[in-house]
Protein backbone atom coordinates (compact mmCIF):
# COMPACT_ATOMS: atom_id res chain seq x y z
CA UNK A 1 0.00 0.00 0.00
CA UNK A 2 2.94 2.41 0.48
CA UNK A 3 3.88 2.17 -3.00
CA UNK A 4 0.23 2.43 -4.42
CA UNK A 5 0.28 5.85 -2.05
CA UNK A 6 3.18 7.15 -3.25
CA UNK A 7 1.69 6.47 -6.99
CA UNK A 8 -1.18 8.38 -5.86
CA UNK A 9 0.73 11.43 -4.72
CA UNK A 10 2.73 11.64 -7.66
CA UNK A 11 -0.42 11.02 -10.29
CA UNK A 12 -2.52 13.66 -7.93
CA UNK A 13 -2.33 16.79 -10.13
CA UNK A 14 -2.86 15.10 -13.76
CA UNK A 15 -6.87 14.71 -13.47
CA UNK A 16 -7.48 13.27 -16.44
CA UNK A 17 -5.38 10.15 -15.52
CA UNK A 18 -7.89 6.85 -16.65
CA UNK A 19 -8.99 4.72 -13.55
CA UNK A 20 -7.61 1.64 -15.61
CA UNK A 21 -4.03 3.14 -14.96
CA UNK A 22 -4.78 3.60 -11.41
CA UNK A 23 -6.12 -0.09 -11.33
CA UNK A 24 -2.83 -1.78 -13.03
CA UNK A 25 -0.62 0.31 -10.59
CA UNK A 26 -2.31 -1.81 -7.93
CA UNK A 27 -2.06 -4.87 -9.60
CA UNK A 28 1.47 -4.03 -10.17
CA UNK A 29 1.79 -3.53 -6.13
CA UNK A 30 0.26 -6.40 -5.00
CA UNK A 31 2.05 -8.35 -7.30
CA UNK A 32 5.51 -7.13 -6.10
CA UNK A 33 3.92 -7.82 -2.39
CA UNK A 34 2.38 -11.18 -3.66
CA UNK A 35 5.64 -12.89 -5.15
CA UNK A 36 6.79 -13.62 -2.09
CA UNK A 37 3.61 -15.04 -0.61
CA UNK A 38 1.51 -17.93 -0.84
CA UNK A 39 0.01 -19.89 -4.36
CA UNK A 40 -3.56 -18.07 -2.44
CA UNK A 41 -2.27 -14.78 -3.38
CA UNK A 42 -1.10 -15.81 -7.06
CA UNK A 43 -5.04 -16.77 -7.57
CA UNK A 44 -5.87 -13.00 -6.29
CA UNK A 45 -3.01 -11.41 -8.68
CA UNK A 46 -4.28 -13.54 -11.50
CA UNK A 47 -7.99 -12.71 -11.17
CA UNK A 48 -6.97 -9.20 -10.49
CA UNK A 49 -5.12 -9.01 -14.04
CA UNK A 50 -7.95 -10.59 -15.44
CA UNK A 51 -10.63 -8.20 -13.96
CA UNK A 52 -8.19 -5.17 -14.89
CA UNK A 53 -7.69 -6.90 -18.42
CA UNK A 54 -11.76 -7.56 -18.73
CA UNK A 55 -12.32 -3.41 -17.93
CA UNK A 56 -9.69 -2.38 -20.62
CA UNK A 57 -11.42 -3.91 -23.29
CA UNK A 58 -15.00 -3.14 -22.01
CA UNK A 59 -13.76 0.34 -21.77
CA UNK A 60 -12.10 0.53 -25.07
CA UNK A 61 -15.00 -1.35 -27.17
CA UNK A 62 -18.57 -1.16 -25.82
CA UNK A 63 -20.57 0.91 -27.81
CA UNK A 64 -22.11 3.25 -25.68
CA UNK A 65 -19.65 5.17 -22.69
CA UNK A 66 -18.97 4.13 -19.56
CA UNK A 67 -18.57 5.86 -16.51
CA UNK A 68 -15.84 4.10 -15.05
CA UNK A 69 -16.28 5.04 -11.28
CA UNK A 70 -19.88 3.33 -11.42
CA UNK A 71 -18.52 0.25 -13.07
CA UNK A 72 -16.60 -0.36 -10.83
CA UNK A 73 -18.22 -0.01 -8.03
CA UNK A 74 -21.01 -2.33 -9.76
CA UNK A 75 -18.31 -4.58 -9.66
CA UNK A 76 -17.13 -3.97 -6.07
CA UNK A 77 -20.91 -4.53 -4.58
CA UNK A 78 -21.29 -7.58 -6.22
CA UNK A 79 -18.33 -9.05 -5.03
CA UNK A 80 -19.10 -8.35 -1.22
CA UNK A 81 -22.60 -9.09 -1.62
CA UNK A 82 -20.98 -12.28 -2.37
CA UNK A 83 -20.20 -12.65 0.94
CA UNK A 84 -22.98 -11.53 2.80
CA UNK A 85 -25.49 -8.50 3.11
CA UNK A 86 -23.38 -6.97 6.01
CA UNK A 87 -19.65 -6.67 3.84
CA UNK A 88 -20.21 -2.91 1.96
CA UNK A 89 -17.85 -0.39 0.82
CA UNK A 90 -18.86 3.28 1.28
CA UNK A 91 -17.45 5.77 -0.84
CA UNK A 92 -16.29 9.31 0.54
CA UNK A 93 -20.01 10.96 -0.82
CA UNK A 94 -21.82 8.15 1.82
CA UNK A 95 -19.38 8.35 4.91
CA UNK A 96 -21.80 10.92 6.44
CA UNK A 97 -24.27 8.36 6.80
CA UNK A 98 -22.29 5.88 8.52
CA UNK A 99 -21.17 8.78 11.28
CA UNK A 100 -25.09 9.38 11.86
CA UNK A 101 -25.19 5.29 12.10
CA UNK A 102 -22.99 5.18 15.13
CA UNK A 103 -23.38 8.96 16.67
CA UNK A 104 -27.10 9.61 15.78
CA UNK A 105 -25.87 13.42 15.10
CA UNK A 106 -26.01 15.05 12.31
CA UNK A 107 -26.47 18.74 11.11
CA UNK A 108 -29.91 19.50 9.35
CA UNK A 109 -33.48 20.37 10.03
CA UNK A 110 -34.61 17.30 12.26
CA UNK A 111 -37.14 15.77 9.85
CA UNK A 112 -37.70 12.41 8.15
CA UNK A 113 -38.94 12.72 4.64
CA UNK A 114 -39.70 10.13 2.14
CA UNK A 115 -40.87 10.23 -1.47
CA UNK A 116 -44.56 10.72 -2.23
CA UNK A 117 -45.86 10.97 -6.06
CA UNK A 118 -43.14 13.64 -7.91
CA UNK A 119 -42.01 15.08 -4.55
CA UNK A 120 -40.50 14.50 -1.49
CA UNK A 121 -42.80 14.90 1.58
CA UNK A 122 -42.22 15.24 5.25
CA UNK A 123 -43.59 12.74 7.37
CA UNK A 124 -42.33 13.67 10.74
CA UNK A 125 -40.36 16.53 12.42
CA UNK A 126 -38.58 15.72 15.65
CA UNK A 127 -39.56 17.29 18.61
CA UNK A 128 -37.70 20.52 19.62
CA UNK A 129 -35.69 20.23 16.04
CA UNK A 130 -35.11 23.25 13.71
CA UNK A 131 -37.82 22.27 11.62
CA UNK A 132 -40.96 21.68 14.63
CA UNK A 133 -40.14 25.21 15.93
CA UNK A 134 -40.12 26.59 12.16
CA UNK A 135 -43.29 25.55 11.46
CA UNK A 136 -42.82 22.55 9.15
CA UNK A 137 -45.61 19.48 9.83
CA UNK A 138 -45.70 16.23 8.98
CA UNK A 139 -47.60 16.28 5.44
CA UNK A 140 -45.83 19.24 3.94
CA UNK A 141 -44.59 18.60 0.38
CA UNK A 142 -41.01 19.71 -0.04
CA UNK A 143 -41.58 21.82 -3.78
CA UNK A 144 -38.21 23.71 -3.58
CA UNK A 145 -34.69 24.00 -1.60
CA UNK A 146 -33.11 27.26 -1.95
CA UNK A 147 -35.23 28.04 -5.34
CA UNK A 148 -34.09 24.78 -6.50
CA UNK A 149 -37.06 22.59 -7.76
CA UNK A 150 -37.31 18.65 -5.95
CA UNK A 151 -39.87 17.52 -8.75
CA UNK A 152 -38.34 14.54 -9.81
CA UNK A 153 -35.94 14.50 -6.92
CA UNK A 154 -34.91 11.13 -5.16
CA UNK A 155 -35.60 11.59 -1.73
CA UNK A 156 -31.56 10.88 -1.00
CA UNK A 157 -30.87 13.90 -2.44
CA UNK A 158 -33.12 16.16 -1.37
CA UNK A 159 -32.26 14.84 2.50
CA UNK A 160 -28.00 15.79 1.26
CA UNK A 161 -29.60 19.61 0.51
CA UNK A 162 -31.39 19.56 3.78
CA UNK A 163 -28.49 19.06 5.73
CA UNK A 164 -25.14 21.29 6.40
CA UNK A 165 -23.16 23.11 8.54
CA UNK A 166 -25.12 24.17 11.95
CA UNK A 167 -26.00 27.71 11.69
CA UNK A 168 -26.34 27.85 8.33
CA UNK A 169 -29.86 28.55 6.61
CA UNK A 170 -31.68 26.97 3.94
CA UNK A 171 -34.98 28.26 2.42
CA UNK A 172 -38.13 25.60 1.65
CA UNK A 173 -40.95 26.69 -0.26
CA UNK A 174 -43.63 23.73 0.63
CA UNK A 175 -47.32 22.62 -0.45
CA UNK A 176 -49.48 22.07 2.82
CA UNK A 177 -52.79 20.94 3.06
CA UNK A 178 -55.74 23.42 3.79
CA UNK A 179 -53.32 26.18 2.51
CA UNK A 180 -53.81 27.23 -1.78
CA UNK A 181 -50.11 28.88 -1.50
CA UNK A 182 -47.20 27.54 -0.95
CA UNK A 183 -45.53 28.68 2.29
CA UNK A 184 -41.95 29.35 2.37
CA UNK A 185 -39.80 28.94 5.53
CA UNK A 186 -36.33 29.86 6.05
CA UNK A 187 -35.00 27.35 8.64
CA UNK A 188 -31.64 27.91 10.47
CA UNK A 189 -29.84 24.36 10.95
CA UNK A 190 -28.86 23.13 14.34
CA UNK A 191 -26.77 19.76 15.12
CA UNK A 192 -29.12 17.28 15.03
CA UNK A 193 -28.90 14.30 18.06
CA UNK A 194 -31.30 11.57 17.42
CA UNK A 195 -31.52 9.80 21.24
CA UNK A 196 -30.96 6.28 21.69
CA UNK A 197 -33.71 6.23 24.74
CA UNK A 198 -36.58 8.16 23.26
CA UNK A 199 -38.49 7.35 26.16
CA UNK A 200 -38.67 6.03 29.66
CA UNK A 201 -40.98 5.89 32.61
CA UNK A 202 -43.14 3.84 35.07
CA UNK A 203 -45.39 0.85 33.87
CA UNK A 204 -46.55 0.43 37.51
CA UNK A 205 -45.70 1.60 40.67
CA UNK A 206 -42.49 -0.72 41.37
CA UNK A 207 -41.81 -1.32 37.71
CA UNK A 208 -39.74 0.86 35.65
CA UNK A 209 -39.43 1.04 31.60
CA UNK A 210 -36.86 1.99 29.40
CA UNK A 211 -37.40 2.04 25.78
CA UNK A 212 -34.24 1.72 23.39
CA UNK A 213 -34.02 2.00 19.66
CA UNK A 214 -30.49 2.55 18.85
CA UNK A 215 -26.95 1.62 20.04
CA UNK A 216 -25.30 4.90 19.01
CA UNK A 217 -21.94 6.08 21.07
CA UNK A 218 -23.92 7.09 24.05
CA UNK A 219 -26.71 4.33 24.36
CA UNK A 220 -24.87 3.09 27.56
CA UNK A 221 -24.74 6.21 29.16
CA UNK A 222 -28.64 7.34 28.26
CA UNK A 223 -29.95 3.84 29.77
CA UNK A 224 -27.50 4.73 32.26
CA UNK A 225 -29.09 7.97 32.97
CA UNK A 226 -32.52 6.80 32.39
CA UNK A 227 -32.34 4.03 35.40
CA UNK A 228 -30.62 6.27 37.95
CA UNK A 229 -33.55 8.67 37.25
CA UNK A 230 -36.23 5.82 37.55
CA UNK A 231 -34.55 4.28 40.57
CA UNK A 232 -33.71 7.31 42.43
CA UNK A 233 -37.30 8.59 42.30
CA UNK A 234 -39.39 5.46 42.98
CA UNK A 235 -39.05 2.34 44.96
CA UNK A 236 -37.76 0.40 41.95
CA UNK A 237 -37.93 -3.41 42.25
CA UNK A 238 -37.77 -4.03 38.30
CA UNK A 239 -36.60 -2.60 35.32
CA UNK A 240 -38.42 -3.18 31.54
CA UNK A 241 -35.81 -3.04 28.61
CA UNK A 242 -37.39 -2.65 25.54
CA UNK A 243 -35.54 -3.56 22.61
CA UNK A 244 -38.06 -4.59 19.83
CA UNK A 245 -37.48 -3.33 16.57
CA UNK A 246 -34.04 -2.24 17.77
CA UNK A 247 -31.75 -3.70 14.92
CA UNK A 248 -27.83 -2.75 16.48
CA UNK A 249 -25.11 -0.74 16.43
CA UNK A 250 -21.90 -0.50 18.62
CA UNK A 251 -21.13 -3.53 20.10
CA UNK A 252 -19.14 -1.96 23.21
CA UNK A 253 -22.42 -0.15 24.01
CA UNK A 254 -24.31 -3.38 24.23
CA UNK A 255 -21.50 -4.19 26.65
CA UNK A 256 -21.69 -1.27 28.81
CA UNK A 257 -25.29 -1.98 29.14
CA UNK A 258 -25.33 -5.42 30.44
CA UNK A 259 -22.56 -4.04 32.74
CA UNK A 260 -25.24 -2.27 34.53
CA UNK A 261 -26.54 -5.40 36.28
CA UNK A 262 -24.18 -8.20 36.05
CA UNK A 263 -20.91 -8.63 38.04
CA UNK A 264 -18.00 -7.15 37.78
CA UNK A 265 -15.30 -9.50 35.84
CA UNK A 266 -18.65 -11.76 34.03
CA UNK A 267 -18.13 -12.33 30.58
CA UNK A 268 -20.55 -10.89 28.46
CA UNK A 269 -19.64 -11.44 25.19
CA UNK A 270 -16.93 -13.00 22.88
CA UNK A 271 -15.70 -12.11 19.34
CA UNK A 272 -13.68 -14.99 16.82
CA UNK A 273 -11.91 -14.22 13.68
CA UNK A 274 -9.81 -15.83 11.36
CA UNK A 275 -7.22 -12.98 12.35
CA UNK A 276 -6.21 -13.68 15.61
CA UNK A 277 -6.06 -9.81 16.16
CA UNK A 278 -9.78 -9.85 15.95
CA UNK A 279 -10.58 -12.31 18.47
CA UNK A 280 -11.70 -10.47 22.37
CA UNK A 281 -13.57 -11.42 25.26
CA UNK A 282 -15.55 -8.51 26.66
CA UNK A 283 -16.18 -8.66 30.20
CA UNK A 284 -18.08 -6.61 32.43
CA UNK A 285 -15.05 -3.77 33.47
CA UNK A 286 -17.21 -1.68 36.21
CA UNK A 287 -18.50 -2.27 38.74
CA UNK A 288 -22.36 -2.78 38.17
CA UNK A 289 -25.72 -0.76 39.33
CA UNK A 290 -27.69 -3.03 40.61
CA UNK A 291 -27.20 -6.95 40.54
CA UNK A 292 -30.58 -7.46 42.55
CA UNK A 293 -33.30 -5.63 40.63
CA UNK A 294 -35.56 -7.81 38.74
CA UNK A 295 -34.60 -7.49 34.81
CA UNK A 296 -36.87 -8.35 32.05
CA UNK A 297 -36.09 -7.62 28.15
CA UNK A 298 -38.35 -7.68 25.70
CA UNK A 299 -37.19 -8.77 21.85
CA UNK A 300 -38.80 -9.57 19.05
CA UNK A 301 -37.73 -10.50 14.85
CA UNK A 302 -36.42 -7.04 14.66
CA UNK A 303 -34.44 -7.30 17.29
CA UNK A 304 -30.92 -7.70 16.03
CA UNK A 305 -26.88 -7.35 16.87
CA UNK A 306 -25.98 -5.24 19.74
CA UNK A 307 -29.80 -6.16 20.89
CA UNK A 308 -29.08 -10.05 20.73
CA UNK A 309 -25.64 -9.39 22.60
CA UNK A 310 -27.53 -7.67 25.48
CA UNK A 311 -30.61 -10.20 25.25
CA UNK A 312 -28.34 -13.33 24.69
CA UNK A 313 -25.85 -12.34 28.25
CA UNK A 314 -28.71 -11.45 30.05
CA UNK A 315 -30.51 -14.86 29.36
CA UNK A 316 -27.11 -16.78 29.33
CA UNK A 317 -25.96 -15.69 32.82
CA UNK A 318 -30.09 -16.14 34.07
CA UNK A 319 -29.47 -12.44 35.01
CA UNK A 320 -32.56 -11.41 33.69
CA UNK A 321 -36.70 -12.90 31.72
CA UNK A 322 -36.28 -12.41 27.98
CA UNK A 323 -40.39 -11.99 26.90
CA UNK A 324 -41.27 -11.58 23.38
CA UNK A 325 -40.35 -13.57 20.16
CA UNK A 326 -36.95 -15.45 18.47
CA UNK A 327 -34.78 -12.55 17.71
CA UNK A 328 -32.90 -11.78 14.11
CA UNK A 329 -29.66 -13.72 14.67
CA UNK A 330 -27.23 -11.36 13.49
CA UNK A 331 -24.06 -12.97 15.52
CA UNK A 332 -21.84 -11.26 12.80
CA UNK A 333 -19.07 -8.58 14.16
CA UNK A 334 -18.52 -5.57 11.67
CA UNK A 335 -15.03 -3.43 11.25
CA UNK A 336 -14.68 -0.04 9.82
CA UNK A 337 -11.33 -0.01 7.73
CA UNK A 338 -10.04 3.29 6.01
CA UNK A 339 -8.97 3.12 1.96
CA UNK A 340 -8.01 5.51 -0.68
CA UNK A 341 -9.54 8.65 -1.42
CA UNK A 342 -11.49 8.63 1.85
CA UNK A 343 -13.40 5.46 1.17
CA UNK A 344 -14.55 3.28 3.99
CA UNK A 345 -14.82 -0.87 3.85
CA UNK A 346 -16.91 -2.28 6.79
CA UNK A 347 -16.09 -5.90 6.74
CA UNK A 348 -17.06 -8.74 8.75
CA UNK A 349 -14.09 -9.38 10.70
CA UNK A 350 -15.74 -11.81 13.45
CA UNK A 351 -18.55 -14.01 15.00
CA UNK A 352 -20.14 -13.28 18.54
CA UNK A 353 -20.28 -15.50 21.38
CA UNK A 354 -22.38 -14.97 23.88
CA UNK A 355 -20.93 -16.17 27.43
CA UNK A 356 -22.79 -19.89 27.74
CA UNK A 357 -20.18 -19.71 24.05
CA UNK A 358 -23.14 -19.95 21.49
CA UNK A 359 -23.42 -18.13 18.56
CA UNK A 360 -26.84 -16.81 17.41
CA UNK A 361 -25.88 -16.20 13.70
CA UNK A 362 -29.32 -17.55 12.21
CA UNK A 363 -28.54 -17.25 8.05
CA UNK A 364 -25.15 -19.51 6.69
CA UNK A 365 -23.67 -17.41 4.29
CA UNK A 366 -20.56 -19.88 3.76
CA UNK A 367 -22.52 -22.62 2.36
CA UNK A 368 -25.17 -20.71 -0.76
CA UNK A 369 -27.72 -23.03 -2.51
CA UNK A 370 -26.97 -23.48 -6.52
CA UNK A 371 -29.16 -20.11 -7.22
CA UNK A 372 -27.17 -17.49 -4.67
CA UNK A 373 -29.25 -17.63 -1.89
CA UNK A 374 -28.97 -17.99 1.55
CA UNK A 375 -30.54 -21.06 3.98
CA UNK A 376 -30.85 -20.93 7.29
CA UNK A 377 -28.14 -23.16 10.04
CA UNK A 378 -29.15 -26.73 9.55
CA UNK A 379 -30.82 -28.48 12.60
CA UNK A 380 -28.45 -30.69 12.16
CA UNK A 381 -26.14 -28.39 13.30
CA UNK A 382 -27.66 -26.78 15.97
CA UNK A 383 -25.89 -27.21 19.68
CA UNK A 384 -26.88 -26.98 23.16
CA UNK A 385 -25.38 -24.98 25.73
CA UNK A 386 -26.17 -24.23 29.21
CA UNK A 387 -27.27 -21.07 31.03
CA UNK A 388 -24.99 -20.39 34.42
CA UNK A 389 -28.24 -22.06 36.27
CA UNK A 390 -28.45 -25.42 33.84
CA UNK A 391 -30.83 -24.26 31.84
CA UNK A 392 -30.46 -25.24 27.39
CA UNK A 393 -30.14 -22.86 25.28
CA UNK A 394 -29.36 -23.28 21.70
CA UNK A 395 -27.22 -21.72 19.09
CA UNK A 396 -27.93 -21.30 15.17
CA UNK A 397 -31.29 -18.52 15.14
CA UNK A 398 -31.48 -16.08 16.75
CA UNK A 399 -32.37 -15.78 21.23
CA UNK A 400 -35.29 -17.78 21.94
CA UNK A 401 -37.34 -16.10 24.47
CA UNK A 402 -37.65 -17.53 28.15
CA UNK A 403 -42.02 -16.71 27.24
CA UNK A 404 -43.07 -16.53 24.40
CA UNK A 405 -45.76 -13.90 23.12
CA UNK A 406 -46.72 -14.58 19.86
CA UNK A 407 -46.84 -11.67 17.62
CA UNK A 408 -49.88 -9.53 16.73
CA UNK A 409 -50.90 -10.18 12.91
CA UNK A 410 -52.22 -7.21 10.90
CA UNK A 411 -54.77 -7.66 8.81
CA UNK A 412 -54.57 -6.88 4.67
CA UNK A 413 -57.13 -4.04 4.67
CA UNK A 414 -55.29 -2.31 7.71
CA UNK A 415 -51.75 -2.73 5.48
CA UNK A 416 -53.24 -1.08 2.16
CA UNK A 417 -54.86 1.93 4.68
CA UNK A 418 -51.35 2.14 5.53
CA UNK A 419 -49.15 1.70 2.45
CA UNK A 420 -51.47 3.94 0.40
CA UNK A 421 -51.11 6.87 2.87
CA UNK A 422 -54.81 7.00 3.55
CA UNK A 423 -54.29 6.79 7.65
CA UNK A 424 -51.31 9.55 6.96
CA UNK A 425 -53.33 11.50 5.20
CA UNK A 426 -56.49 11.57 7.65
CA UNK A 427 -53.89 11.73 10.72
CA UNK A 428 -52.63 15.08 9.23
CA UNK A 429 -56.35 15.74 8.19
CA UNK A 430 -57.24 15.45 11.80
CA UNK A 431 -54.63 17.60 13.12
CA UNK A 432 -55.73 20.56 10.96
CA UNK A 433 -59.02 20.07 12.47
CA UNK A 434 -58.39 19.64 15.97
CA UNK A 435 -55.32 22.17 17.02
CA UNK A 436 -55.27 20.61 20.57
CA UNK A 437 -56.08 17.14 21.51
CA UNK A 438 -55.87 15.03 25.42
CA UNK A 439 -52.78 13.66 26.68
CA UNK A 440 -51.07 10.69 25.23
CA UNK A 441 -52.10 8.55 28.00
CA UNK A 442 -55.56 9.28 27.96
CA UNK A 443 -56.28 9.94 24.22
CA UNK A 444 -59.27 7.91 23.27
CA UNK A 445 -60.28 7.74 19.03
CA UNK A 446 -63.79 7.62 19.45
CA UNK A 447 -66.30 5.61 17.35
CA UNK A 448 -67.62 9.52 16.28
CA UNK A 449 -64.09 10.02 14.95
CA UNK A 450 -64.13 6.34 13.29
CA UNK A 451 -67.12 7.70 11.67
CA UNK A 452 -65.46 10.91 9.87
CA UNK A 453 -62.45 8.37 8.92
CA UNK A 454 -64.71 6.25 7.26
CA UNK A 455 -66.35 9.19 5.39
CA UNK A 456 -62.56 10.48 4.68
CA UNK A 457 -61.88 7.31 2.79
CA UNK A 458 -65.26 6.69 1.07
CA UNK A 459 -64.14 7.85 -2.51
CA UNK A 460 -60.57 6.72 -1.93
CA UNK A 461 -59.64 4.49 -3.70
CA UNK A 462 -57.26 1.29 -2.82
CA UNK A 463 -57.37 -2.65 -3.25
CA UNK A 464 -56.73 -5.43 -1.46
CA UNK A 465 -57.08 -8.86 -0.69
CA UNK A 466 -57.78 -10.89 2.84
CA UNK A 467 -55.66 -13.80 3.36
CA UNK A 468 -58.20 -16.08 3.38
CA UNK A 469 -58.47 -14.77 -0.67
CA UNK A 470 -54.74 -15.92 -0.66
CA UNK A 471 -54.91 -18.99 0.67
CA UNK A 472 -57.97 -19.71 -1.50
CA UNK A 473 -56.47 -18.57 -4.75
CA UNK A 474 -53.54 -20.89 -3.74
CA UNK A 475 -55.66 -23.56 -3.22
CA UNK A 476 -57.14 -23.35 -6.35
CA UNK A 477 -54.11 -23.22 -8.40
CA UNK A 478 -52.18 -25.96 -6.84
CA UNK A 479 -55.56 -27.81 -7.47
CA UNK A 480 -55.21 -26.84 -11.49
CA UNK A 481 -51.84 -27.92 -11.84
CA UNK A 482 -52.48 -31.25 -9.88
CA UNK A 483 -55.80 -32.15 -11.92
CA UNK A 484 -58.24 -31.84 -8.83
CA UNK A 485 -59.57 -28.55 -9.84
CA UNK A 486 -62.19 -29.86 -12.53
CA UNK A 487 -63.95 -32.23 -9.79
CA UNK A 488 -64.03 -29.54 -6.77
CA UNK A 489 -64.74 -26.63 -8.77
CA UNK A 490 -68.35 -25.77 -7.80
CA UNK A 491 -67.16 -25.87 -4.23
CA UNK A 492 -64.27 -23.85 -4.72
CA UNK A 493 -66.33 -20.95 -6.41
CA UNK A 494 -68.75 -21.25 -3.67
CA UNK A 495 -66.05 -21.13 -1.25
CA UNK A 496 -64.64 -18.03 -3.58
CA UNK A 497 -67.76 -16.23 -3.47
CA UNK A 498 -68.31 -16.49 0.41
CA UNK A 499 -64.98 -15.37 1.52
CA UNK A 500 -65.16 -12.51 -1.29
CA UNK A 501 -63.79 -9.62 0.48
CA UNK A 502 -66.35 -6.85 1.46
CA UNK A 503 -64.62 -3.26 2.08
CA UNK A 504 -66.99 -2.14 4.22
CA UNK A 505 -67.35 -5.42 6.63
CA UNK A 506 -63.76 -5.68 6.96
CA UNK A 507 -63.35 -1.93 8.11
CA UNK A 508 -65.75 -2.49 10.88
CA UNK A 509 -64.27 -6.61 11.37
CA UNK A 510 -61.23 -4.86 11.67
CA UNK A 511 -62.52 -1.69 13.30
CA UNK A 512 -60.40 -1.85 16.24
CA UNK A 513 -56.98 -2.76 14.74
CA UNK A 514 -57.34 0.25 12.21
CA UNK A 515 -58.39 2.74 15.43
CA UNK A 516 -55.29 1.71 17.10
CA UNK A 517 -52.80 2.09 14.04
CA UNK A 518 -55.10 5.71 13.46
CA UNK A 519 -54.36 6.57 17.12
CA UNK A 520 -50.99 6.13 17.02
CA UNK A 521 -50.49 8.26 13.56
CA UNK A 522 -52.50 11.38 15.06
CA UNK A 523 -50.44 11.01 18.67
CA UNK A 524 -47.50 11.65 16.39
CA UNK A 525 -48.09 14.36 15.05
CA UNK A 526 -49.17 16.28 18.86
CA UNK A 527 -46.58 14.18 21.32
CA UNK A 528 -44.15 12.64 18.93
CA UNK A 529 -42.34 9.69 19.26
CA UNK A 530 -42.88 9.78 23.32
CA UNK A 531 -46.43 10.42 22.47
CA UNK A 532 -46.92 7.47 20.08
CA UNK A 533 -44.79 5.03 23.17
CA UNK A 534 -46.54 5.92 26.16
CA UNK A 535 -50.33 5.33 23.95
CA UNK A 536 -48.80 2.21 22.67
CA UNK A 537 -47.81 0.57 26.17
CA UNK A 538 -51.96 0.94 27.19
CA UNK A 539 -52.94 -2.53 25.22
CA UNK A 540 -49.03 -4.30 24.66
CA UNK A 541 -49.26 -8.10 24.79
CA UNK A 542 -45.70 -8.27 25.94
CA UNK A 543 -45.64 -5.31 27.95
CA UNK A 544 -48.65 -6.76 29.98
CA UNK A 545 -46.55 -10.15 30.18
CA UNK A 546 -43.47 -8.19 31.53
CA UNK A 547 -45.66 -6.83 34.12
CA UNK A 548 -47.39 -9.88 35.34
CA UNK A 549 -43.76 -11.40 35.53
CA UNK A 550 -42.58 -8.76 37.46
CA UNK A 551 -45.42 -8.65 40.01
CA UNK A 552 -45.32 -12.37 40.83
CA UNK A 553 -41.48 -12.84 42.38
CA UNK A 554 -42.21 -16.84 41.88
CA UNK A 555 -43.01 -17.22 38.41
CA UNK A 556 -40.11 -14.64 37.75
CA UNK A 557 -37.39 -17.13 39.65
CA UNK A 558 -39.19 -20.22 38.79
CA UNK A 559 -37.92 -19.12 34.96
CA UNK A 560 -34.82 -18.49 35.77
CA UNK A 561 -34.33 -21.58 37.51
CA UNK A 562 -36.65 -24.12 37.02
CA UNK A 563 -35.22 -26.98 39.24
CA UNK A 564 -35.13 -24.82 42.29
CA UNK A 565 -38.26 -25.59 44.37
Amino acid sequence: MKLFNRIKTFLGSRKKISISVVVLVLIISISFTASRNTDNNFETVKNLDIFYSLYKEVNLYYVDPIVPGDIIKTGIDAMLNSLDPYTVYIPESQTEDLKIMTTGKYGGIGALIRKKDDYTMVTQPYENSPAAKSGVIAGDIILEIDGRTMKDKASEDVSELLRGEPKTKVKLKLKRIGEEKPIEISIEREEIKMNSVPYYGMLEDNIGYIYLNSFTNTAGKEVKDAFTDLKKNNDLNTIVLDLRGNSGGLLIEAVKICNLFVEKGSDIVSMKGKVAQMDKVYNAESNPMDTDIKVIVLVNRGSASASEIVAGCIQDLDRGVIIGQRTYGKGLVQTTRELSYNGILKVTTAKYYTPSGRCIQALDYTHRNEDGSVGNIPDSLISEFKTKNGRTVYDGGGVEPDITVEEKKISNITVALVINDLIFDYANHYKYTHPTIESAGTFKFTDKDYDDFLNFIKNKDFDYKSKTEEALNKLIEESKEEKYYDTAEAELKGLSEKFKRDREKDLMLFKDEIIDIISTEILSKYYYDKGVIIYSLKNDDEVRKAVEIAKNNDSYLKTLNPSKK
